[in-house]
């Protein structure tokens, strides 16, 4: 990245994350905490330094962390107080209600289970904030107890069975504030007429609306059934059949074993509308047109992704548009990935985020991380996955400008975190497992297999991504285990081109190690040379020529702007190209953070209705970071979070009420 002097400024890719993340495609969007800007921009200028500056820490960091170490359990969940080794959930029976007027979820849950252990009667559940009224085997109630609560992980629900039970329902309600549900009154909808409800449960939410084993490695099938008020449509992570009656009652099956994250419920006014032989949208009805034009490349993609890495095994692969309330850009629930509508820009600009959940059905649906630890084998390989079927699809240079945009969202990320944060393996213990969610686990897990793929070729490459995809089909997998299957396979067939220990080095130490592959584009190059015209006054804003210019370009035009502008140029700019006006949402962030940062007053009204009409925390959260650094700006920003607070969803406002209160 070419440097202006030293107040680069990086807004909306030193605070992006990443469900997710790249600024363009994200599942979790996680935002990183701040660095000092003159910090951040100093050490952009050499990441790799860094390690070299911080070797004895790094030494300290890599004797607690590395494969084998003694204090740290691979494939243990830190996260879940559930028992699997002992009594392992494998199916769930779910027949809910839906009460609009309470905010609760109700009824029952049946769970199928196998004792690993054939002495072992407790079983032991995650539940957070629910309201459990019996537990039955068979009609006859059984003694349960609720342990004590952890700010993070819930409460255990442990149920004694008897010695031969295989089966055990257990009778529940959640609580209006569950924190994977969210509950939209109809005016917060794109039609307004009717209410909506939508879950959320990665990474471990799903204990707030089932109890559960919610745990990555746990995988089971499931089959449902919801009522709803009649004039609304139920859709899950199952099987939707997109003719259904809406009669207020409807079933599904998930006949693949999944994660509980993935387990997903929606509510609303929805209607369908194919793309393709196997893809679809579902969207309330006045968004359902423009995201099926938006969209429309979503089977090509399923095409050529099966073509380069296996067969699609999800049956269908439908999208669902959310109220604008999501959380996150995406995330990648089986058959059913849930979109934000902020991905709508008219001219499929943004699309990267569907080809980003796509991916998930081959790594992170069907091949899943084991723990949270883990969650690099997800994110990294959907990431890496993203830029080849964007490539595929888009074409070299398209390629070439996003993963250039990604490496500077990862260098941000480096220079903001701690260097424990700045590891693939990274070591959660004791923490929220939300926390794992920054660009580390997604583009430098894709950087790490861009390196391999470099070194073996892509023709190689790609069929070991086959081979492994088969290999952990529908199964939970560690670092461990990963890398174990590297040193059976690519490290053999070359080792003369790959070596265990630089593995080690970019699985289990801070930083990008030095001689990583590094992305380049020469678009960028033209347009660091337009920015540089443009700031000496050698170019009038006027006259710069963005005909041809993509979001891309935008994006890289305005996060390398330097940190401080006049109200001239911020109005030359704002005139030339109406940037206060623009309706593509990562723009208007971007554009939204230089005005907040420089104080550019008109663009004030369009920055207020931003942050109470999207509840995307990738999208929010750098805004009000950077007003609550001033007094006016946190006055601003308290009186915006108020009122959108109603619509936000539970993980927007818990990660941004501490910047206004």
């Amino acid at each position: 990245m070419k440097q202006h002097g030293n107040h680069t400024m990086s807004y909306c890719k030193m605070l992006a994350t990443l469900i997710c993340v790249p600024a363009l495609f994200a599942c979790s969007d996680a935002t990183t905490e701040p660095a000092n800007k003159a910090d951040a921009s100093a050490a952009m200028k050499d990441v790799a330094s860094k390690n070299i500056e911080n070797k004895a820490a790094e030494d300290s960091i890599r004797a607690d962390i590395t494969k084998g170490s003694s204090d740290m359990t691979s494939g243990v969940d830190y996260h879940s107080f559930s028992n699997p080794d002992e009594i392992r959930v494998t199916h769930l029976a779910l027949d809910l209600s839906a009460n609009f007027d309470t905010q609760q979820l109700s009824g029952s849950v049946t769970l199928k289970v196998e004792r690993t252990d054939p002495q072992h009667n407790e079983l032991i559940l995650d539940t957070r904030a629910l309201k459990i009224d019996t537990v039955t085997v068979n009609g006859e109630a059984v003694p349960f107890t609720l342990g004590e609560t952890d700010v993070d992980l819930g409460t255990p629900l442990s149920i004694s069975l008897p010695e031969n039970a295989n089966q055990v329902t257990v009778n529940y309600a959640t609580s209006p504030s569950a924190s994977g549900v969210q509950w939209l009154t109809p005016a917060q909808t794109a039609g307004k007429q009717h209410p909506f409800l939508f879950t959320q449960a990665q990474a471990v939410h799903a204990r707030s609306f089932i109890p559960l084993q919610d745990s990555p490695q746990v995988r089971v099938t499931y089959e449902a059934t919801i009522k709803t008020p009649p004039s609304l449509l139920a859709v899950m992570s199952a099987a939707n059949d997109p003719q259904t009656e809406r009669d207020g009652e409807y079933t599904f099956t998930m006949p693949q074993p999944i994660p509980s994250y993935l387990i997903a419920l929606a509510i609303g006014d929805l209607q369908f509308k194919a793309m393709g032989e196997r893809t679809g949208v579902y969207a309330e009805p006045a968004l359902l047109e423009s995201a099926a034009k938006e969209f429309e490349d979503t089977e090509a993609m399923l095409e050529v992704t099966e073509e380069t890495y296996g067969p699609y095994q999800w049956d269908r692969y439908d999208l669902l548009i959310l109220p604008p309330s999501f959380p996150f850009g995406g995330m990648e629930n089986p058959r059913l990935s849930f979109i934000t509508p902020t991905v709508i820009a008219g001219d499929k600009s943004l699309v990267s985020l569907i080809a980003h959940e796509l991916a998930h059905s081959w790594s992170g649906n069907t091949v899943t991380n084991a723990t949270w630890r883990d969650l690099w084998l997800n994110e990294g390989f959907t990431t890496y996955l993203t830029y080849r079927i964007m490539e595929m699809i888009y074409g070299h240079e398209r390629f070439k400008k996003e993963a250039v945009l990604g490496y500077q969202d990862l260098q941000n990320d480096i220079a903001a975190l701690e260097q424990n944060d700045e590891i693939l393996a990274i070591d959660l213990r004791g923490r929220n497992p939300d926390d794992v969610f920054s660009n580390i686990p997604y583009e430098k897990g894709a950087l790490f297999l861009r390196e391999i793929e470099q070194k073996v070729g892509r023709e190689n490459f790609d069929a070991f991504l086959m081979q492994y995809f088969e290999d952990f089909a529908f199964k939970s997998i560690t670092t461990d285990t990963f890398i174990d299957y590297l040193d059976e396979t690519l490290l053999k067939q070359y080792p003369e081109k790959l070596d265990a220990e630089r593995i080690q080095q970019w699985i289990f130490e801070p930083g990008i190690p030095e001689g990583a592959p590094k992305p380049e584009s020469d678009a960028f190059t033209k347009i660091d040379d337009t920015r540089s015209a443009w700031l000496s006054g050698d170019v009038k804003a006027a006259d710069i020529e963005t005909a041809q210019w993509t979001v891309h370009e935008w994006l890289y035009f305005l996060n390398n702007m330097p940190e401080s502008l006049t109200d001239k140029q911020l109005t030359a700019l704002d005139t030339a190209f109406s940037l206060t006006a623009t309706q593509n949402n990562e723009i208007a962030h971007s554009w939204l953070m230089i005005a907040v940062a420089n104080e550019y007053k008109p663009a004030y009204e369009r920055l207020y209705s931003y942050l109470v009409s999207i509840g995307r925390n990738k999208l929010v959260k750098p805004l009000y970071r950077s007003l609550s650094q001033t007094p006016e700006g946190k006055a601003f920003a308290k009186k915006a979070f108020e009122e959108a607070k109603p619509g936000y969803h539970p993980l927007t406002i818990r990660a941004n009420e501490g910047f206004v209160n």
